[in-house]
């Protein structure tokens, strides 16, 4: 079902979905106050999935919303299928919307005869008929020029810094990097927080060794400091939890975890129980089912800072304005309704 928003004449837009991650997809049609459009999708014998949208999308702004979690292999093919079919099918513009990308990690070659996958990944949705690509919290932030077209580029910070603001005393918070990487992601998270002080953690990675990666030390003071540690995702949660012993070690009167994707593959629920983190605060970008959640564990919605991002897309304004906080009627929406 498409809708037409007041002040936009002749204009139509329509949310639809793929099977990843319906649930945040129905949040985000619910802030919207529109439905997400039927999608007919389902898997030949073989493995291959077919896609057919039930309604007609002629001259609609179409926004393909669709999260890389697990299996993400499967769920990226399907939503270069949909907009293919959208392609085909005539829609007026079509955007993607991942709120965690693929293989953005991925974004340089460390070694010789490496892929850019981060690279491929627009490309492939260049060559399949997009038009524009929303997105939250890339690994990198140059990756938005990997893409010959618009890319939006929201940040779930506001968010997690708000939370952040109302569960510590923040005269005693210092914002800690988790390496070198995090750094100017870091000094944002300072500055909102009343230039709270900065520390970064000195490791190095063993490039042959996937998700493995050594602290060597603390540059900043920590000592009798509520930390918190900043980072993009947590996948084995190997990186993070160094951090939150070597900050321990250090004297560190707690440590509170912030990230934005909660992948939590593998070992992570184990190694996050055990760490000794005041709290692990995560959004929803990709799915956090209950029995990865745990005393501890905070999940908030991006649903709201998605749709907003759609509804300045859709009404061609800027989305600079998402950088400092979520709009009022979208903090209102009851997203779940």
């Amino acid at each position: 079902m498409s809708v037409v928003l007041e002040g936009v004449p002749d204009k139509r837009m329509a949310v639809v979905s793929g099977r990843a991650y319906p649930e945040l997809a129905q949040a985000v049609a619910n802030c919207l106050g529109t439905e997400l459009l039927p999608t007919q999708a389902y898997d030949f014998a073989n493995g291959e999935m077919y896609v057919r949208f039930a309604q007609p999308v002629r001259g609609a702004d179409v926004f393909v919303l669709q999260s890389h979690c697990e299996p993400i292999n499967t769920w990226i093919m399907e939503q270069l299928l949909m907009i293919d079919s959208l392609k085909r099918a005539s829609a007026a513009s079509i955007t993607v919307v991942a709120p965690f990308m693929g293989y953005s990690r991925q974004d340089k070659k460390h070694q010789g005869r490496e892929p850019i996958t981060a690279r491929l990944m627009f490309d492939l949705f260049r060559t399949a008929g997009a038009d524009r690509i929303v997105t939250v919290d890339l690994h990198a932030s140059q990756e938005q020029g990997f893409f010959s077209g618009p890319v939006d580029h929201l940040t779930a910070m506001p968010i997690l810094v708000d939370y952040v603001r109302g569960t510590l005393p923040l005269e005693n918070v210092t914002i800690v990097s988790p390496d070198a990487g995090r750094i100017k992601v870091s000094e944002r998270w300072a500055a909102k927080l009343n230039n709270r002080p900065l520390a970064f953690i000195h490791k190095s990675r063993d490039i042959t060794r996937p998700n493995h990666a050594v602290a060597h030390g603390i540059i900043g003071e920590v000592e009798g400091r509520d930390c918190v540690v900043v980072d993009d995702m947590i996948d084995t949660a190997g990186t993070i939890c160094e951090a939150v012993r070597v900050l321990r070690d250090a004297g560190a009167n707690s440590v509170t975890i912030a990230a934005t994707h909660g992948l939590l593959s593998g070992p992570a629920v184990e190694r996050l129980q055990a760490c000794g983190a005041r709290e692990i605060i995560l959004t929803d970008t990709v799915p956090v089912p209950e029995e990865k959640r745990f005393e501890g564990v905070t999940v908030l919605s991006v649903a709201p800072l998605l749709a907003a991002g759609i509804r300045s897309v859709f009404e061609s304004r800027s989305v600079t304005h998402l950088l400092e906080g979520l709009p009022a009627d979208m903090r209102a929406r009851n997203i779940y309704a």
